[in-house]
This record gives structure tokens, sequence and C-alpha cells, in this order.
């Protein structure tokens, strides 16, 4: 597969456009995001769903500027993929054809069945493992529905639901209560499903999952993997459907939002008077990232590897130079922590954010050595998206800003602490990680001594002298509990 990648779907109402980057056979990452709303599908849905020629010229006009943004970087693959608006038009050939001659791009339009399975795939990989959920994904035209249980995809169909749809047939005549019918009527497919967790893609589900973040002042500022209880959801639904246009803006939609986020959230509130999920997650990824991993994992039955985290995996591929201390400390992280996890009263369930955050922990030098730890915190903020709840995000953040300077500090574990463990779980962590990284400071090849445990106390044990470990553990901050002793 080529190592640049630039993915375009051509939606109803935007075509987007994603450039991805491998940095090894499974790690990727977005070099570059862009959209242009060109609502192709206008005017369609009261012209026997012809493609009218103004939007077509938008349309064209868009792909023609994205194929020049993907050739600046040097992207050896285009794969375009088109869904409700040219799979129900009439003309679409004419429009495809045009693309072709003009542009050299070959388009392909897939039938919803493909578009559901594609927005599940990205779910199914990308985001925290879920069971016994349901996808939805609301576009212009139409909107997609999947299963997902663990990283399986089933029962993928599609509906004649879309924003742009519902506003041309009934918004745009004041007939809410005739698009109430007929949302109400297609929904009806669903009445044999029983699913506990609803995951939302697309902008109609981002826009809202971004302004309920807005009204809570969430404290992490990413939308992927964004978990939210039905009553909010149901609460802030409510809100958006009795505000005219201006308040749209004041309640946190955006301007780009406002003419369709109706249709979108009456969409919502009929599936979710319908059906009683017990949480709701917002996906980042969709259709693009589905066609991406489509042909990235096309030998792989769609499926990353087995506790493979292309996120993770990116990072260490991009900003770890000395990958024998990283797994060093990843591997002393965790052995500290099976020695003493008991003693502390700690969740044996925290061994996994502390051997990441270890493993992670050199990051930041590749960026600036002596700023190291903020820009380690910083690139797990932004960076370990993929696979990893919010909570999980901040833990393996904090755990490395603090990492051997100092103990957390109060003010961060407040403005964190919806996301956060309690404050003695953290400390008990970051003195962990702080001690396997002063027990380290001489980088050796392979661990040259050994430990063990009793009563509160670490006995290092060695051949050699260690003094520059010793003399870096009486460097960090001491915890209350526990002693180390030469």
């Amino acid at each position: 597969m080529a190592k640049r990648v630039s993915v375009i779907d051509i939606g109803s109402n935007s075509i987007r456009m994603a450039i991805y980057e491998r940095t090894s056979r499974f790690a990727f990452h977005i070099l570059y995001e862009t959209k242009s709303k060109v609502k192709l599908s206008q005017d369609t849905y009261t012209n026997n769903s012809y493609l009218q020629e103004e939007p077509m010229q938008r349309a064209i006009s868009t792909l023609r500027d994205f194929l020049s943004i993907s050739k600046s970087f040097n992207a050896r693959k285009t794969l375009c993929v088109a869904t409700s608006a040219l799979r129900e038009a009439p003309n679409k050939q004419d429009f495809i054809s045009q693309v072709r001659s003009t542009l050299k791009l070959n388009i392909k339009v897939i039938d919803g069945q493909r578009e559901a399975y594609l927005g599940a795939i990205a779910c199914a990989n990308l985001l925290p493992v879920q069971k016994n959920a349901l996808s939805i994904d609301i576009g212009g035209g139409s909107s997609e529905f999947s299963l997902i249980d663990t990283n399986n995809v089933s029962n993928t169909f599609s509906l004649e639901l879309g924003t742009l749809r519902l506003k041309e047939l009934y918004f745009q005549h004041d007939n809410i209560q005739g698009a109430v019918e007929y949302i109400d009527l297609k929904l009806e497919c669903l009445n044999h499903l029983n699913p506990d967790t609803l995951i939302g893609i697309g902008g109609t589900f981002r826009a809202l999952s971004n302004a309920i973040m807005k009204s809570l002042e969430y404290p992490l500022n990413k939308t992927h993997a964004f978990e939210c209880s039905p009553q909010e959801f149901v609460h802030y639904i409510d809100l958006i459907l009795k505000s005219d246009e201006k308040n749209l803006e004041v309640i946190g939609i955006k301007k780009n939002r406002v003419d369709l986020i109706k249709p979108g959230v009456l969409i919502l509130q009929r599936l979710l008077k319908k059906i009683s999920f017990k949480k709701i997650i917002t996906s980042g990824v969709g259709v693009r990232e589905g066609v991406y991993l489509g042909d990235l994992l096309r030998h792989s039955k769609d499926k990353l590897p087995h506790n493979y985290n292309t996120s993770l995996r990116y990072i260490i591929d991009s900003n770890i130079n000395n990958a024998n201390f990283s797994n060093n400390l990843s591997k002393l992280s965790k052995e500290l922590f099976d020695l003493s996890y008991e003693y502390l009263g700690i969740n044996k369930a925290y061994r996994y954010e502390l051997a990441i955050a270890s493993k992670l922990y050199p990051s930041g030098s590749n960026i600036h050595f002596f700023s190291q730890n903020r820009h380690t915190y910083y690139l797990i903020k932004s960076a370990l998206e993929y696979g990893f709840t919010h909570s999980q995000i901040m833990l393996i953040a904090t755990l490395t800003r603090y990492a051997k300077n100092k103990l957390p500090s109060k003010r961060h574990i407040k403005k964190y602490e919806s996301l956060l463990p309690k404050q003695a779980i953290i400390n008990s962590l970051s003195y962990i990680i702080s001690l396997s990284i002063a027990l380290l400071s001489h980088k050796p090849r392979n661990l040259d001594f050994s430990i063990t445990f009793k009563e509160g106390v670490f006995n290092v044990n060695s051949k050699n002298k260690l003094y520059l470990c010793k003399e870096s553990v009486k460097k960090i901050n001491q915890h209350d509990s526990l002693k180390v002793v030469f």
C-alpha cells in the first residue's frame, strides 16, 4: 500500500478529503483534512433525484482543488467514493463521466450497505471496544446503521433519512409533523434490535456533541470517543428543536451547521424515543477512515491485529528514538506495579495505562529535550486518540506530564477530575513511573538489577553500584507508604 493515500468522500451535503500517512505496517495518522459544503443534492429531492447543474459544477471545482492539495502532499493513491447523492441520481453517469474526463478521477459509487459497513469498521477498529452497539451515520441524503460487537460488524443497512432530504421535503414547508411521521415509519425496521450503546457518526452528531461539551465545560478538547448519557443528549436535542437560528449559535451550534442541525437531531430524537440506550459515544471517524482501512486491511478481514493500537504505534514510530529505553521503562513500571498494587489498594486495571505512559514517556524529547514532559503531555492529549477512552487518555497524559519531576498538582487534578481517578491513585501511579525512570537513569541495555517488595519497601539488588540510580531516586518526590532500599 502507498505510504500516503488521499480519500475523498462525496456526500449529499459535503465533499470531504483526508490524506493519511503510514508510519509502519498498520500505524497511520492524518496529514491533512478538509471539506467543502457543496450541497451536491441541493434541489434534487423536488426534482425526481436529478442532480442540478450548479451543484455539480461546485462539486467539480471542489474536486479539482482537492486533487491539487493531494498532489502537494505527494499522495501516491487517491480513493474516491460517492454515497446517497449519486447512487439515487438518474443522471449520475453524466457527472461521473465529466469528472473522469476533466480531472482523471475515478468515482466509485457505493451502495447503502457498503457505506454503513465502512463507517462501522472505522468505529470497530478505532473506538474503544464496544459490545452490543448500534452505529448511526446521519448524512445529507441517507442514514446508515450497523451493529457492532467488539470488532465484528453485522446488520448493515441504509435508510432514506438525511438532513438535506428532510429539509427540502418537510422543514422548508414547515411540516415538522410530517417529518416525524416519515422518520418513525423508516425506523420501524429497527424494531427487532435492542442495543445497549449508540455510536454516532457524521457532522450532525459531532456538532451536537461539541455543543454539549461546551455547555458542560468539558475539560478535554476531543470529540472522538466522547461519552454522554442519553438523558443529556435528549435534553440538548429538545433545546435545539425549540431554538431559533440566532439562539442556535448561542447554545453552541456553529454557523455552518445551523441550516441542517434540526432535521439531523430530529432523527436522533425519534431514534432515542424508540430505543433505550444506556450509553452514547461520538465517533470522530467514519466513511473516509473506513475506506482507508478497507484498503490497508484488505488482507486482514478489515480488522487491526489483536491488541494492536494504531495511535500508540504512530507515536512510537514518529517520536521514540531510544526504543530500548522505552521498552525497559514500560517493563519495569509493570514489574513495580505488580509487586505493590495490592499493598497500595490500586485496581489492577490501571496497569495498562501505566505501561503505556511509561512506554510513551520519552516521546517528547524528540521535540525538545529540556521540555520533554510538557511536549509528551500535549502529544498524548492530541495524538493518542484511536482506541482509548477520554479517561485513559487523560490518565496516561497526566502520568507523563509529572513523571520524574513532581506529583500532579491539585490544580491539574481539579481541572480534569471528571476524567481522572482519585488523587491517591494518581500519586501512587506517578511515583511508580518516576521511580522506574530513576532506576533506569544509567540507561542499561537490559535490566541489571532485581527488585523484591515487602511491607512497603522496594529492595533493589544488583552487582553494580548503581550510583546514578541512587542519586536519582533521592531527587523524586517520595511516597508516604513506599520506600526504596539498595
